[in-house]
């Protein structure tokens, strides 16, 4: 049986209204018919395959009025279309330069009129604390993300993401406001996901974990940039399984040799790729890619595109 996302929104709400405690996913108990209905398919069939950005890549390049050399984030799903033959778009809480319904409507239409896709708003506000101790904290967190919620749902996102925090939060309180997010994003048709960042960089069963203790509802917005070098491969291991998207950070990167591999120092992207893929992973992959010339980061994504396409070509 199909699960469109509207029935898994509202069989999540069922299962969370009908959760009481706040101990780990073994607490989550409902039918496991229910379970089949409420848990949707983490492969997002229309989205294999897919290729994108995200806004943080080109965040130097945009301006909000039309200005040479610079790019205006309406003008960005045209341009992922016509000059890099991409169709999807992560974005930026902080690259929006506004978040009023009537500019969010406008870049929804301007993707949709390109044939874009806008997948999922990374809510990147600054000094929001959603695992506080402190409940006062914890309340202004969820004021601030349900709004950022509201943003994403204007804008036609299926998923978003809060921002971990580099201090390690009290965990019983991020569960508790990662189930409160789950169940008001639900109502709006958005999934919420974790990414590995900031206190999770260094530990690659951290994910896991918080998936296992949040519950139903949860998935992973894998980042290959965002891991100690320690924790890398093993923290990947252990989350591409639960990702429906993933972040390909690229970092300084040199032109592909005779065999056509680019050169990166920094870890190696093809085994960030491979670790995906032998997890059942296909898609969306978003570029994270930054360089002070634009006419050289379109370059480098234009390489990054086909270096994807090549591997995908490779397992088949």
């Amino acid at each position: 049986m199909q699960v469109t996302r509207r029935d898994f929104s509202r069989a999540a709400v069922a299962v969370l209204s009908s959760t009481t405690t706040l101990g780990s996913a073994a607490t989550l108990c409902c039918p496991s018919t229910l379970l089949q209905a409420a848990v949707p398919s983490n492969k997002h069939d229309d989205l294999v395959g897919k290729i994108g950005i995200t806004t943080g890549t080109v965040m130097r390049h945009l301006s909000e009025t039309a200005t040479e050399g610079k790019i205006r984030l309406l003008d960005l799903p045209v341009i992922l279309r016509d000059e890099l033959d991409m169709d999807v778009l992560d974005l930026m809480s902080a690259n929006l330069p506004s978040l009023e319904p009537a500019y969010l409507t406008k870049l929804r239409d301007r993707a949709e009129r390109a044939g874009c896709t806008l997948t999922n708003l990374k809510m990147n506000q600054k000094g929001i604390d959603m695992g506080s101790p402190d409940p006062e904290t914890r309340k202004l967190a969820m004021v601030d993300y349900k709004k950022s919620i509201d943003a994403a749902a204007v804008l036609g996102c299926r998923w978003a993401r809060p921002l971990p925090l580099f201090d390690a939060p009290d965990f019983d309180a991020y569960v508790q406001s990662y189930r409160e997010l789950v169940e008001y994003a639900a109502e709006k048709d958005i999934a919420m996901l974790i990414e590995n960042f900031g206190w999770i960089q260094d530990d690659p069963d951290a994910v896991p974990r918080v998936l296992d203790a949040v519950g139903d509802g949860l998935f992973v917005s894998v980042d290959t940039g965002n891991w100690t070098d320690a924790a890398r491969y093993q923290g990947l291991e252990n989350a591409y399984p639960h990702a429906v998207t993933c972040d390909f950070k690229v970092k300084t990167m040199s032109a592909p040799d005779a065999q056509g591999v680019i050169g990166h120092d920094a870890y190696d992207l093809e085994r960030c790729f491979q670790i995906g893929w032998d997890a059942g992973y296909r898609g969306p992959w978003f570029f994270e890619h930054m360089d002070k010339s634009l006419p050289k980061l379109m370059q480098e994504l234009a390489l990054l595109r086909d270096m994807i396409r090549g591997w995908t070509q490779q397992q088949k």
